[in-house]
């Protein structure tokens, strides 16, 4: 596809990278920042609100210096483009010392050490998801150095965040986050952001094989896709955004992204924001673990390391998982019954006390009415006035044109298998299925069962794991447990 407003994008950051930094005023209050965050339903990037972080100065050498030859876990990955993505399965791992990385990096000729057998011309290295909590456990000061206090999140610093250290070509396969929304910080070197919004799922073909709880993975390579095997990619509407030091990208819940380094050095700090929406999100993942794991053990109990992810510590039991998913569904109407006293509380005081039996009876009906129609869908934010400028700039579609072709594409189909959200779902599996099943019943006379009509326990599981699949299920529970 044609990534032709990209330049447009990259020209607004790098028009609004200076300004309010050398008057040292930030653009936005940390209420109207929040405000931004919770009401904003498109990608878009934060500038001039970092330059007074002490995280500002967090190069790889800094931190090198403060990990104080601390081993940390690299993941290692081929700098050739493949059309299938490069998953964390497929990846070699090492553990080595910031030290070595840099020098490794530094291309130097008869490395010794961990990187040894590792060509830099040809293999990427790539520190990602080093929790802080972890990573400087005998160093907690450094938290203070990340202020999210500044975006509306008073206490969150590097306690609740992340940390990424890559090579040039590093990169992270195409996913969705099941929770909450993204800040991301760029300190170091420059990040190409590939997005693509939470409609554009059934386009970006999902899968929870290999599996990582809450991250949904795309099939698709989405920097050399395979339009041959994967159609519908045509149709998904891709947003690129060129991330750098000193800005902050804000990711709003369940858009897709893939992410590449294309810096030799490059330095993200990230950090997860809680959305009231995550309360079912934990009840959809904890179904998704359950039959992942159950069928996936079935299949082959003695070989995980083919579909769980490296960043799952261990394959649990049924047991255990059914313990996960009760306590999901219970923490889901704990929630729900504590925002209800605060609302019962609200109400007492507005109006006239309610009888006993009618607030009673009130309070079953809001339930059901949650569980049949806002569960149903993803809460929808109420768009504020959004101060688009210098300083906030939109994450716009590489391609208009292909957006209009998209949805023209689309309508042309039929609307027979468009949800209350307004998603797709079912219709591309139901063509493939049933493009096997027609060829099966050529097939009929033939002694041979084509290869064409297998399925495999992936295709299973893309069904019963898509993410609307497990959505549907989750308000079955729900509408179960409230009756």
């Amino acid at each position: 596809m044609a990534a032709g407003s990209d330049e447009t994008t990259d020209t607004a950051l790098a028009a609004g990278a200076g300004g309010k930094e050398a008057e040292h005023v930030k653009p936005f209050t940390p209420e109207k920042a929040k405000e931004i965050i919770m009401s904003l339903q498109q990608p878009a990037v934060f500038c001039n609100m970092v330059f007074d972080w002490p995280a500002r100065n967090w190069t790889a050498k800094h931190l090198a210096e403060l990990l104080c030859g601390k081993q940390i876990r690299f993941r290692m990955g081929m700098k050739s483009t493949d059309t299938v993505p490069q998953f964390e399965t497929t990846c070699s791992y090492i553990e080595a010392t910031l030290e070595e990385f840099l020098t490794w990096n530094s291309d130097q000729s008869s490395i010794s050490g961990p990187f040894r057998d590792y060509d830099h011309s040809q293999f990427w290295a790539y520190a990602d998801y080093k929790y802080f909590i972890h990573l400087f456990e005998e160093k907690t000061d450094v938290f203070q150095d990340v202020i999210w206090s500044d975006f509306g999140f008073p206490g969150r610093t590097g306690r609740e965040s992340t940390l990424w250290i890559g090579s040039l070509g590093a990169h992270t396969p195409c996913h969705l986050d099941s929770y909450g929304c993204n800040l991301v910080f760029q300190v170091q070197g420059r990040k190409r952001w590939h997005l693509f919004p939470p409609e554009d799922t059934p386009f970006l073909y999902p899968t929870r094989i290999p599996y990582e709880e809450s991250s949904v993975f795309s099939k698709i390579s989405v920097v050399n896709p395979d339009l041959k095997r994967f159609p519908q990619f045509q149709k998904a509407q891709r947003h690129v955004v060129t991330l750098s030091p000193g800005q902050v990208l804000f990711v709003p819940r369940h858009w897709w992204h893939y992410v590449e380094s294309i810096d030799p050095i490059t330095v993200s700090i990230n950090s997860w924001i809680e959305l009231e929406e995550d309360h079912q999100a934990r009840i959809e993942e904890a179904i998704t673990r359950m039959l992942v794991c159950a069928l996936k053990t079935a299949e082959d109990p003695d070989n995980t390391k083919a579909w769980l992810n490296p960043t799952e510590v261990e394959v649990t039991s049924h047991e255990i998982n059914c313990h996960y998913l009760n306590g999901a569904v219970s923490a889901f109407f704990d929630h729900y019954r504590t925002s209800k006293v605060v609302e019962t509380q609200t109400l007492r005081i507005n109006r006239e006390p309610m009888k006993k039996e009618k607030l009673s009876e009130h309070n079953q009906m809001q339930v059901e009415q949650t569980c049949n129609q806002n569960l149903t869908k993803r809460s929808v934010k109420q768009e504020a006035a959004i101060p688009f400028g210098p300083d906030l700039v939109a994450v716009i579609p590489s391609s208009e044109e292909a957006s209009s072709e998209r949805g023209s594409e689309f309508e042309s189909e039929g609307k027979d298998f468009v949800d209350r959200d307004g998603e797709h779902f079912g219709k591309l599996h139901y063509r493939k299925s049933q493009q096997k099943m027609d060829k099966s019943e050529n097939a009929s006379n033939s002694t041979t069962v084509p290869s064409e009509t297998f399925i495999s326990t992936d295709d299973l599981l893309d069904c019963l794991v898509n993410p609307q699949v497990t959505r549907i299920v989750a308000q079955l529970l729900i509408q179960g447990r409230s009756l």
